[in-house]
């Protein structure tokens, strides 16, 4: 795909641009990591940043949620990152103007066994993005609800980590492995990496466990914790399946308006030029 030509907002001329690189990353599953990578990549596309979500889950969740059609594709991040084809040639237009995907599908889930002997194993995605990220101003990772070698090279290619942390019981389970393991990409292949943005989702504004929940994570990270929390809603559960963002689905539901303010604390409104 040529990035140069494919629409994008008025401002820098792509190759100008210093791009955020965010791993959005949570090692329990359905926590709403994809939803929340999707939607605020959607919403800050809405505002005009020129936005890549990588799509680094076996399950393809991401893809599938930006319509894209598995089982038609001919290149996707398992050939990025076992074959090392060019980033460019996997990357896929959405329906969202300004919202480009680097999709994947069950062929990645196999990657984890064959990174183990590769060389340079923990920087293939570092190394696939440099070639297009100043083509992006913000580059979204969707990594798979574990701490493998997909994990550890999101965070290697990222500069930031946002995690998504459910407003239900034990919502802090298994955080500490995920910081342990920031800690240890920090120490060793990325010393810029942080954990810079703590997202509450599913907050249900009946119940008091939520509450205490959201009291809680924002007792622990203090300012990382972003102001707009997530409601729990039937519309960011239906638009998946329908194939595309909240935005888009249903844009003027809680669940959307949610998002756009969540992407507005993110991403910032854009800077006119």
């Amino acid at each position: 795909m040529d990035l140069n030509t494919a629409t994008s907002p008025s401002g820098p001329a792509p190759g100008t641009r210093s791009p955020r690189i965010i791993a959005v990353a949570n090692q329990k599953g359905g926590v709403g990591k994809t939803t929340t990578t999707v939607s605020v990549g959607a919403a800050a596309a809405e505002l005009g940043h020129r936005v890549l979500i990588i799509d680094l889950d076996p399950q393809g969740n991401a893809s599938t949620g930006l319509g894209i059609n598995p089982r038609s594709l001919t290149s996707t991040m398992y050939d990025v990152i076992i074959n090392q084809i060019p980033l460019d040639d996997a990357i896929e237009a959405s329906i969202v103007k300004n919202l480009f995907i680097a999709p994947s599908n069950l062929d990645l889930a196999g990657a984890e066994i064959e990174l183990v002997p590769a060389m340079s194993r923990e920087s293939r995605l570092k190394n696939a993005i440099a070639a297009v990220a100043n083509d992006f101003d913000i580059v979204l990772i969707d990594c798979p609800p574990s701490l493998g070698l997909l994990t550890i090279n999101a965070f290697a290619a990222a500069s930031e980590v946002m995690v998504p942390i459910q407003c239900e019981y034990y919502a802090l389970e298994g955080l500490g492995q995920l910081l342990r393991n920031v800690t240890l990409v920090q120490r060793n292949l990325n010393p810029t990496l942080e954990v810079s943005t703590i997202v509450l989702v599913m907050f249900d504004a009946r119940t008091k466990l939520a509450a205490q929940v959201a009291k809680e994570v924002r007792a622990h990270f203090h300012e990382k914790v972003c102001r707009t929390v997530i409601p729990r809603t039937v519309r960011l559960s239906e638009a998946p399946s329908f194939g595309q963002p909240i935005t888009v689905y249903a844009p003027t539901s809680r669940g959307a308006i949610a998002y756009r303010d969540l992407a507005l604390e993110v991403a910032g409104a854009r800077t006119p030029v």
